[in-house]
């Protein structure tokens, strides 16, 4: 299947009903995410997306792309990727913890189980592959299935790899902030060169040099192997991935999902445009500021403007992988996140604080007038709240429960995505507002009216808040997964992020628009009262 427009394009328009009208405020993704880079024997650059499970290759002079392994299918949170003389296709599933080889008649394999499996090299027969964590290892995998013998152990956090001309394996030890070779025998590594911007790939250029890809600095650097001597061939901005080559040409990958070649020293065009990789939870400040939740990154953007990168995972301060937000005054947002927090963020000053902790797959939360948080625990079906400290139950028993939103008069509303209704939590009771959805997810709550996304239907609800007069204000809409897929959710990144599970987010700014997480393609509409 080949594309040249977003990653995912409806056949039916999104419609709205009269009174209503849709825009979107950013520019849809291509790609789910773009991670590792592996130049085929066709010439083309095939792309690991883990936020997608899915494997794609482009043209580098058309720009098209095809999909190869479509989310939903064989391959699961891939985030490297390389191929043998046969044509196989090796990745490692990162969230998976495993490396798995994709063949030419589409069978699929899992070789071996890797702890936060993440480079990955094919070099004159041998099959390498890496860990991505404190004290991980680089392996050499059988390409029958196991593990053939280690090369390297307690190796601070491996990245993308390549054996460089002189034989031996150079990677990024990430966590120590620099680049490191050793003998593919194995035996004691050595340094190549150290103090960068948090290096997680090394590909050698055509004509010998390193080029290196910076996630935090997200500068491009050039290094002389044999000297460490380096220059910034490019700067084009934090959470930087891989790189691959056309011939002499060189292309870097971004994490949300843009692609860029490196035209000159200092020039970098792209190939594919950066986007979002879901997006995931919104809230809307009291002077109109969006904050947009994309997991490993987070934004803001004020009317009429661009987003604006509001901290990622690399960034000080940064409370981890964003599910959901919701607005807590000035430059303030509380959020929950995949490690089981709630936090309240303060994006310009770099700093965060723990609200609450040790929780398993927080989904929505809201903040009531008194200040209390309240927010969704999935699994456990539980709606808590935490207020000065101190947590208390409000509800238990509930079927995956996702969104929440507090009403004028402290109701708690709750969408439970596996019961498809949404549920009042009041005075200790509960009561169903709405039923017979498919899975409800985001709620958002603006002039007396509940409004709920429904991920199955592709809809947005809007109803009075007892449920009555309900009517769909928007059809056909980008949230969720595309339809007809089911995708497998994500599980965690060693200890760096916890499960990587997807929500649906709404939020309603103080003109009544209402802003949607339109995650099938990768970008924030707006629905609009005319």
């Amino acid at each position: 299947m080949t594309q040249t427009t977003p990653r995912y394009v409806s056949t039916n328009p999104a419609q709205t009903v009269e009174g209503w009208t849709l825009d979107r405020l950013t520019r849809p993704s291509r790609l789910f995410s773009a991670n590792g880079l592996h130049t085929g024997k066709d010439g083309r650059v095939y792309i690991a997306s883990v936020g997608g499970s899915q494997v794609s290759a482009i043209d580098v002079d058309t720009a098209e792309i095809e999909v190869i392994s479509p989310m939903g299918g064989a391959i699961i949170g891939p985030d490297d990727l390389t191929f043998d003389d046969e044509g196989n296709l090796y990745v490692t599933e990162i969230t998976e913890n495993k490396v798995k080889v994709l063949r030419p008649n589409g069978t699929s394999e899992v070789l071996a189980d890797l702890r936060v499996a993440n480079p990955i090299t094919f070099h004159q027969g041998r099959l390498i592959a890496g860990e991505l964590h404190y004290g991980g290892q680089i392996v050499e995998v059988n390409r029958g299935g196991g593990i053939e013998r280690v090369i390297a152990d307690n190796v601070p956090m491996a990245n993308a790899f390549q054996v460089g001309p002189d034989g031996k394996l150079y990677f990024p030890a990430q966590a120590a902030n620099e680049i490191w070779r050793v003998d593919l025998d194995g035996g004691e590594p050595e340094v190549v060169v150290k103090d960068l911007g948090v290096p997680d790939s090394v590909k050698f250029h055509p004509d010998g040099y390193i080029v290196s890809t910076q996630v935090h600095s997200g500068q491009v650097l050039k290094i002389d192997p044999r000297t460490g001597a380096k220059e910034v061939l490019a700067d084009i901005g934090p959470g930087l991935d891989n790189v691959a080559f056309v011939g002499n040409r060189t292309f870097v990958s971004h994490i949300t999902g843009s692609i860029h070649e490196i035209v000159a020293p200092g020039q970098a065009k792209p190939l594919v445009e950066k986007g979002m990789q879901w997006p995931l939870g919104l809230a809307v400040a009291e002077d109109g500021e969006l904050f947009i939740a994309d997991g490993g990154f987070t934004y803001t953007l004020q009317p009429g403007g661009e987003p604006e990168l509001a901290g990622m995972l690399f960034s000080p301060g940064f409370p981890g992988w964003v599910r959901d937000v919701a607005a807590a005054g000035a430059g303030e947002w509380i959020v929950t996140t995949a490690n089981g927090d709630v936090a309240r963020f303060r994006p310009a000053a770099e700093e965060s604080e723990m609200l609450a902790q040790g929780y398993d797959r927080l989904m929505g939360l809201d903040v009531a007038t008194s200040g209390a948080v309240v927010f969704a625990e999935m699994p456990t079906g539980r709606l808590l709240s935490v207020e000065g400290g101190n947590v208390s139950e409000l509800a238990r028993g509930l079927d995956q429960p996702m969104g929440v939103a507090v009403g004028p008069d402290g109701a708690v509303y709750v969408a439970e995505a596996g019961a498809g209704r949404v549920t009042k939590v009041a005075g200790g009771k509960t009561e169903t507002v709405i039923d017979g959805l498919g899975t409800p997810e985001g709620l958002a709550i603006v002039g007396g009216k509940l409004y709920v996304v429904d991920t199955d239907s592709k809809q947005v609800i809007e109803s009075d808040l007892a449920g009555g007069n309900r009517r769909a204000i928007g059809a056909n809409l980008p949230v969720g997964a595309p339809a007809g897929i089911i995708p497998k959710q994500l599980g965690s990144v060693g200890d760096m992020c916890g499960p990587m599970t997807t929500f649906a987010g709404l939020a309603a700014g103080g003109d009544g628009t209402i802003y949607v997480a339109g995650a099938a393609e990768g970008s924030v509409l707006a629905l609009r009262p005319a």
